[in-house]
């Protein structure tokens, strides 16, 4: 019961000294809030590329393509070579014709030109989408198959695909970079704050000491206030966050640019991200309200 009072009795001053120093407190808020914002954005963008990352791995396919020559044995045999390499997902077989009727539902022009193919005119070749379990070692396994018998050409769209992903993966590495650059401002913000906030009530404090208070009971409402002031500050972030992105997502239409690169739906993902955002704002106000204390306030 006694530690419940002191919990209690501790909530009520933090509460009462973030409107009692109101100036310091706004301050303390504001930052926090333009900070926590800055991260919401750079998380949601870090989140959103790490995504289009995994959907363009799965979306990569390689066309094996078979020679014209080849019979049916010949193609049952290069399909079962390929699904004995450790690097396969999936394999689809894919007609020459199948091909040709693709391309001319795709374009006017290839309608009038292939429609007049028959079966022997047709110079597409059979072939087999190829899915990968590992991106990172679709190149080996290119290499592998090209080496089966009737295997003709190998096509991924090399070179274009591992740029692509470079690039995402750097991108979301200074996100990350940004957000961890963020939390740490952040901690140092609140130190700063509650440090101010300590030094106007020294008096105050001594007079607690002389009284016999605890070292616990001193420095509980000052992390509490911590705790607090982060919560406060990361209301607007969490509202700008709800409907900020919900509406970039609408606008767009789930897709930035390109079908390929499709952003994360927004439910229940502002969900997690809001919490994400919320929970960070308690604890950097924890922990910089902590390290206040302990450094700043001789007790």
């Amino acid at each position: 019961m006694k530690f419940f009072r002191m919990l209690f009795r501790s909530i009520r001053d933090a509460f009462k000294s973030v409107f009692r120093n109101f100036s310091l407190s706004m301050a303390s808020i504001s930052c926090i809030t333009i900070t926590l914002i800055i991260v919401a954005v750079s998380l949601i963008a870090s989140l959103n590329v790490d995504h289009f990352t995994e959907v363009i791995k799965q979306d990569v396919t390689m066309v094996v393509f078979i020679e014209n020559d080849a019979t049916e044995s010949d193609l049952a045999k290069v399909k079962s070579a390929i699904e004995r390499l450790d690097n396969i997902e999936e394999i689809t077989f894919k007609s020459k014709e199948e091909s040709k009727q693709e391309m001319m539902d795709s374009d006017e022009i290839f309608k009038q030109t292939m429609g007049e193919w028959d079966i022997k005119d047709n110079p597409l070749r059979d072939s087999y989408l190829v899915k990968v379990t590992k991106l990172e070692k679709i190149d080996s396994t290119v290499e592998e198959i090209k080496k089966i018998d009737k295997v003709a050409v190998v096509s991924y769209g090399e070179g274009t695909v591992e740029q692509l992903v470079g690039t995402f993966s750097i991108i979301e590495k200074i996100a990350y970079g940004i957000v961890i650059a963020l939390v740490i401002v952040t901690v140092f913000l609140i130190i700063n704050t509650i440090k101010l906030t300590i030094f106007s009530r020294k008096r105050e404090i001594s007079i607690m000491r002389l009284v016999g208070a605890s070292n616990f009971s001193i420095k509980l409402p000052f992390v509490i206030e911590g705790m607090v002031l982060g919560l406060l500050g990361s209301i607007l972030p969490v509202l700008g966050l709800t409907y900020g992105y919900v509406a970039f997502y609408n606008y767009f239409k789930g897709n930035l640019f390109s079908p390929l690169i499709q952003l994360i739906k927004p439910e229940p993902f502002i969900f997690y991200v809001a919490g994400v955002i919320i929970l960070l704002g308690i604890i950097v106000g924890t922990i910089g309200s902590y390290h206040a204390v302990r450094r700043y306030l001789k007790v």
